[in-house]
């Protein structure tokens, strides 16, 4: 079983634009979320998936791999998509590109969970939410998820009317870590996005509309990503005072 992974990165983020580029204690964050796949050890090989010059010579200059797309491509899947196409492999971890706190324990846990099913469809690392708030927080996707550990439905708003502390048994936060068997991945790609899919801004409808399986990872400890204007701040505060996180940053700047 060959398993890669495949950062896609483009500069006209929505809500930030250049994010990927945005730096922590002196590095890109592209190249904080690569090295940290690095350090995992777990992967038969890693690379950045971009249409953006800027990008794919940022990463070559710091020893990554790069592959090479059309500039515009409607999400970070079909980008994925089309730099894995001749690509020799079984399965493909899509990792976010704004996720600089990235522990290799939650890409251990998503291989886990690939070579313990390795004939599902997609994974999707999920992890607890924090409070109330951020069951309706726009920013970020949710999902439900049944008691075999398998994803419903996905939103960004809370569509349930039960108790809050019932809700946040069963409803999840999605993390930017998603795996696919190749085929599926390169299925999904060839067909037309669902309006619900495009209307939502969620990759992960696509998967579920389509009918194939979507299964979650759950992983601890849940960590902010970079979403929009003033994450950054929390990004900051945790690679200065967690201390897992300065192990990791020590080891990330050292590559």
């Amino acid at each position: 079983m060959k398993i890669i992974a495949v950062i896609p990165a483009h500069l006209d983020s929505i809500r930030l634009k250049r994010k990927v580029l945005i730096k922590f204690k002196g590095l890109e964050m592209i190249e904080h979320v690569r090295r940290r796949a690095l350090i995992s050890d777990i992967f038969d090989d890693i690379f950045v998936a971009t249409g953006d010059v800027l990008i794919e010579d940022l990463i070559k200059s710091k020893g990554g791999k790069v592959i090479r797309t059309l500039k515009d491509h409607a999400s970070g899947t079909s980008r994925v998509a089309e730099a894995v196409e001749r690509i020799d492999c079984d399965h493909v971890v899509l990792l976010q590109g704004d996720e600089p706190l990235m522990l290799p324990q939650h890409l251990k846990s998503m291989i886990k969970a690939i070579k313990n099913h390795p004939t599902r469809d997609a994974w999707n690392a999920t992890a607890d939410l924090d409070n109330e708030f951020e069951l309706n927080k726009k920013s970020f996707v949710k999902c439900c998820i049944s008691e075999e550990n398998k994803i419903i439905y996905c939103f960004r708003r809370s569509p349930s009317f039960g108790k809050i502390e019932s809700q946040l048994t069963y409803i999840k936060k999605i993390l930017g870590v998603i795996a696919y068997k190749k085929d599926i991945l390169l299925d999904l790609s060839s067909k037309e996005k669902s309006y619900i899919e495009s209307i939502e801004s969620i990759e992960q409808i696509g998967i579920l509309i389509n009918n194939y399986s979507l299964y979650s990872v759950p992983m601890s400890p849940s960590l902010p990503s970079v979403n929009e204007p003033g994450d950054e701040k929390q990004i900051n505060k945790m690679l200065e005072e967690n201390i897992e996180q300065k192990k990791l940053l020590k080891k990330v700047l050292e590559i």
